[in-house]
């Protein structure tokens, strides 16, 4: 194996310039039912990502994953693609879940995205998949913290929330398994051992 194979991507002032445009963008939110500020999520998203052996423009898309749908739709798309082009937007676009105002409903919401998931390209779901890991794994650790009121804060309540991360877990293991896939399954399944309890 030569040494070029094992270097893994560079990240150059895009992404410096991505984690600036991220913190700004998300500045004023927080974590759903906490007071903790929102870019806590993207920087673990981000990390989970290069930790997969992600490259510069899916690390830069997971910093900005939940920007067009929280923060300003398609004037933001269109920042987004100005400042770090076409593959990044994609990669956002996909893993974006709703952009209009009012959502549709939790579950239709959520069976569109698993439905786009079984059709996305590796660059989507590995950023989908750190997304849900880190996700799941908040969960965890308020369910260790706060018990079952944890899931008062999720639309889907805890069968939802289970069906839709399980339902999930079973695209991404069809595509094959990855480091991010195997953790989540190991999350999920405490999570339902917390469940039976």
């Amino acid at each position: 194996m030569s040494s070029n194979a094992l270097e893994k991507p560079q990240l150059t002032s895009r992404f410096e310039l991505a984690l600036v445009y991220a913190t700004r963008l998300h500045a004023n939110q927080v974590r759903k039912g906490s007071d903790i500020p929102y870019i806590s999520h993207l920087l673990s998203v981000a990390a989970l990502v290069l930790e997969d052996g992600g490259s510069e423009d899916e690390a830069i898309a997971a910093l900005l994953h939940d920007a067009i749908e929280d923060q300003g739709g398609a004037k933001t798309r269109e920042e987004i693609r100005q400042q770090f082009g076409e593959k990044v937007v994609s990669i956002v676009d996909g893993c974006t879940e709703s952009e209009v105002i009012p959502k549709p409903p939790w579950k239709e919401r959520k069976q569109d995205y698993i439905e786009r998931m079984r059709h996305a390209c590796p660059e989507v779901q590995r950023v989908s998949q750190a997304d849900k890991l880190h996700n799941a794994r908040s969960i965890l650790t308020d369910w260790y913290q706060d018990g079952e009121t944890v899931w008062n804060k999720f639309k889907g309540g805890k069968e939802g929330t289970l069906w839709y991360y399980r339902s999930l877990l079973g695209v991404y293991q069809q595509a094959g398994s990855s480091f991010l896939s195997e953790e989540l399954g190991r999350v999920i399944a405490q999570l339902e051992q917390d469940k039976r309890e």
